[in-house]
């Protein structure tokens, strides 16, 4: 099947993949109520269609923390993403840069910050989450300062790991020991294209940033008992200013999803924000993205820069986002599943297809720039248009 738009390339990883790593990328947490919601009240923003509009010219770049972008869309980040693909967060960068849009490398990503900054040519973000150990993330602080990442990206909705009831059943969590990998080794088998490029080329099979305090204990099992025992549920407002002393470049908090701890953000010194459930992956049941944003950005869009994510799926979602309220959208799912799929050339595919829908979805609503994308391009029942 040749992927005609970003949700195509879901089907396309889910073939691809064993069926414990394509669960951990498609799954949320409990009932997944919230992973649900942000997809299906995404699609429900109705958009006023325009007509007669001079769309011969649309622009679809931005400015972001000074940075130029192609067009207002960024890579979030994922755990285990060099996992689905051979090297996967190398293979990921290079997209993101030939695309002209900012990636971001996950605290708990296969391939270490240094094998990332290796293959860019361009500053990368990071992202990091609060742990126990300060001396480890100063560490980590200064190696991403060092391979030249000007925006931190700090994830604040994780103080403990949701239950995602498919990691169970999939055999990725709470399979311990000789059979719990017994039985990823044989779904494996049955997945002989990632098993020759990921299980045999792919190696070292680790989590590079997190290595060296896991030491020999590499398996999948230590990673989750690891992160159980090491995020820090005690993290609090304070901790910004203890982060910002030791980062000098833009501080983004992700996992914002009241216009309170918006505020809070933007009193702590934050650059920006990330209005996200962690795509649906925490507390199910919470608000979706697309319904939390509207009142966030109108509290805080003035402060500091709004970014969003959950639920997109294509290049009119990212439209709808940034109209309503966001400056940026971040790509979560969508670039995974394409680099389960086909690794580098399919994210710069489906990223190709995200432009050229947004391109259209500009066009018949009659706007060229996205600094004019706002909230008047909704149809809101009632409001006479």
């Amino acid at each position: 099947m040749k992927a005609a738009s970003a949700i195509d390339y879901r089907d396309l990883a889910r073939r691809r993949l064993p069926p414990f790593l394509f669960e951990y990328i498609d799954g949320g947490s409990y009932a997944e109520v919230t992973l649900r919601r942000n997809v299906a009240d995404l699609e429900a923003i109705a958009l006023r269609q325009r007509v007669l509009k001079d769309v011969s010219r649309i622009d679809l770049s931005t400015t972001l923390f000074g940075q130029e972008l192609a067009m207002p869309i960024a890579l979030a980040p994922i755990g285990l993403a060099g996992m689905n693909a051979r090297r996967g967060e190398v293979q990921a960068v290079r997209a993101a840069e030939k695309a002209g849009i900012p990636f971001t490398l996950s605290t708990v990503s296969a391939c270490p910050i240094p094998e990332v900054a290796a293959a860019a040519r361009k500053p990368f973000w990071f992202q990091l989450y609060m742990i126990r150990d300060r001396a480890f993330m100063r560490d980590l602080l200064a190696q991403a300062a060092a391979a030249g990442c000007t925006t931190l990206v700090f994830t604040v909705d994780m103080p403990v790991p949701g239950s995602r009831y498919r990691d169970y059943r999939s055999g990725l969590a709470g399979a311990p020991g000789l059979a719990g990998a017994t039985r990823r080794v044989l779904q494996a088998i049955r997945h002989p294209r990632w098993a020759w490029d990921v299980g045999v080329h792919g190696r070292p099979h680790a989590l590079g940033n997190v290595a060296p305090v896991l030491g020999p204990n590499t398996g999948l099992e230590d990673f989750f008992a690891w992160m159980r025992d090491n995020f820090e549920p005690a993290v609090g407002w304070d901790d910004i200013a203890w982060i910002r002393s030791q980062w000098q470049g833009e501080i983004v908090i992700k996992g914002i999803l009241d216009p309170e701890d918006a505020r809070q953000a933007a009193e702590a010194g934050a650059d920006g924000i990330v209005v996200s459930n962690h795509g649906g992956r925490q507390l199910d049941g919470a608000l979706s993205s697309t319904r939390a944003l509207p009142p966030i950005a109108e509290a805080v869009g003035d402060r500091m820069v709004v970014m969003a994510d959950g639920g997109v799926r294509s290049g009119l979602d990212v439209i709808r986002l940034l109209a309503l309220g966001a400056d940026c959208v971040l790509l979560g799912r969508a670039w995974v599943y394409a680099l389960a799929a086909g690794g580098e050339s399919a994210i710069t595919h489906m990223l190709d297809l995200m432009r050229a829908e947004m391109r259209v979805a500009m066009a018949l609503t009659g706007t060229t720039r996205i600094a004019d994308i706002s909230p008047t391009m909704l149809h809101i029942p009632g409001d006479g248009h």
